[in-house]
């Protein structure tokens, strides 16, 4: 009697998303070459940072790091392309409410959720969606929920992998990797023949160029992918110097001596080439803009208490420095977050930053808190007995994603061209088009932070209530 063969090993989920990530880098320089020279920009500023100064950061990581952006239409396709990033063990974090800032669309932001998974593989994919029942236009509302409602943007063959993984607890032998990659892709690619007529497009596209983008193409094409920076206004003057069109302003906070949350810039969206189904199965040539290339700056992630103060100043910077020019906003918005605490130190004290603890050297014995200290933790970090380190902040901020997707799509998108309507937040909506909850970010910084205190706690044979209160 014959030995059966032995089961085939399943990926490995970051492996996996590694080579989802560096397959879809491949794609994305191939559509788009300018994307290739951003990150030859982006490389030669980290590896020069890293190596003259005093920056210590993981270069193998940084080399790797890509966030990209998708704009979906429909439920059905959320919940689809959730199946897809749930193989690459990306889950959904953080609820967007892009229409504060007049884009009738909503997001979250598909990532790994674990630290290691992070560290090993960090792919993230901002996903927004299309709320129709904001459109004040009745005609646009119409035509967009047609187009999208005959489209079909996933292979029988992708959907057979989507299967074949729920039936094998989320996993995948390496042959089936190989082609759900593949087909993966296809999802994400540029297709340059469109799904609706020219004159549909042009109807969508007087009402809003992003209402096209959505709803006029085969693909949920990736409008951009981005690299990570360690000093994004070098890398701005970079790109100007090399003749690409950079955006004129850097998205996100001003340039500080201790990074928070997020800084984006980008190339501008290039003019590409697009053919619309006519009669007879003929073609008629035309163009569209709406994909480009973006770099990112990641800064500390803010507590609640941190993230109050950004948008109070946030707030106050956007208010005084209205109707005025790039250099001249730049200079109100330093002036205004001089307000906000400037180093490691004070942003903890002040409870204004999330942190990971490590225990680095056990006191001979135990410490009494002394000195102004509030807790045995601050006495332990004061004597070096324990380190504290900013916790990166891994996702995404709504008005500086409006901003660049506003900025490319076209000199006539702003915000008087697009009437929308009830400009009111929708986490259940999202969540029921999803058909799951998603991770609130605080909770998730929490947990990170927590699970490096309660490390330190058996490191050293405390409790958290020793050690905190």
């Amino acid at each position: 009697m014959g030995l059966s063969a032995p089961p085939k090993a399943h990926v490995d989920k970051s492996d996996l998303r590694a080579d989802f990530a560096t397959a879809m880098s491949a794609m994305y320089k191939a559509e788009v070459p300018l994307y290739a020279d951003l990150i030859e920009i982006v490389q030669d500023i980290n590896q020069d940072l890293i190596r003259s100064s005093h920056i210590t950061s993981n270069l193998q990581r940084l080399t790797a790091e890509r966030h990209g952006a998708i704009r979906l239409g429909t439920a059905h396709e959320l919940r689809t392309i959730s199946r897809i990033f749930k193989i690459l063990d990306m889950h959904p974090v953080g609820y967007y409410d892009l229409s504060v800032a007049g884009l009738p669309m909503h997001a979250t932001a598909f990532r790994p959720i674990s630290t290691t998974s992070l560290e090993k593989a960090p792919f993230r994919v901002f996903t927004t969606l299309l709320r129709p029942e904001l459109l004040a236009s009745e005609r646009a509302r119409e035509l967009s929920e047609a187009l999208l409602s005959r489209r079909n943007l996933f292979s029988e063959t992708l959907l057979q992998m989507l299967d074949t993984a729920d039936s094998q607890d989320g996993q995948l032998t390496e042959g089936q990797a190989s082609v759900f990659i593949t087909e993966a892709l296809r999802t994400f690619s540029w297709q340059p023949v469109a799904a609706s007529t020219d004159t549909e497009y042009q109807v969508l596209r007087d009402e809003h160029p992003i209402l096209a983008d959505i709803a006029c193409f085969k693909t949920a094409h990736i409008n951009h992918l981005t690299p990570r920076t360690l000093d994004i206004s070098r890398a701005q003057q970079a790109m100007l110097s090399s003749g690409m069109r950079a955006k004129e302003r850097i998205e996100g906070p001003p340039s500080r001596t201790c990074p928070i949350l997020l800084r984006q810039t980008s190339f501008l969206a290039l003019e590409e080439q697009v053919s619309f189904p006519a009669d007879a199965g003929s073609l008629v040539p035309s163009t569209h803009t709406a994909r480009f290339g973006e770099i990112e700056q990641r800064g500390a992630a803010l507590t609640p208490a941190g993230r109050d103060l950004y948008d109070a100043l946030l707030a106050e910077s956007a208010a005084k420095s209205a109707g005025l020019g790039p250099a001249e906003a730049d200079a109100v918005a330093r002036n205004v977050f001089a307000a906000f605490p400037d180093t490691w130190e004070s942003l903890r004290a002040q409870g204004l930053i999330y942190c990971q603890y490590r225990a680095v050297k056990k006191p001979e014995k135990r410490p009494v808190v002394t000195g102004g200290h509030t807790t045995l933790l601050e006495q332990l970090v004061a004597d070096n007995h324990v380190k504290a380190a900013p916790i990166t902040y891994e996702d995404f901020l709504p008005f500086s994603a409006a901003g660049i997707f506003r900025s490319n799509l076209s000199a006539s998108s702003s915000d008087e061209n697009l009437s929308i309507q009830n400009r009111e937040p929708d986490q259940a909506g999202l969540e029921r088009a999803l058909g799951a909850h998603l991770l609130d970010v605080y909770e998730w910084y929490d947990g990170v932070q927590n699970a490096s205190l309660e490390a330190v706690c058996r490191e050293l044979k405390l409790s958290i209530s020793e050690l905190t209160m």
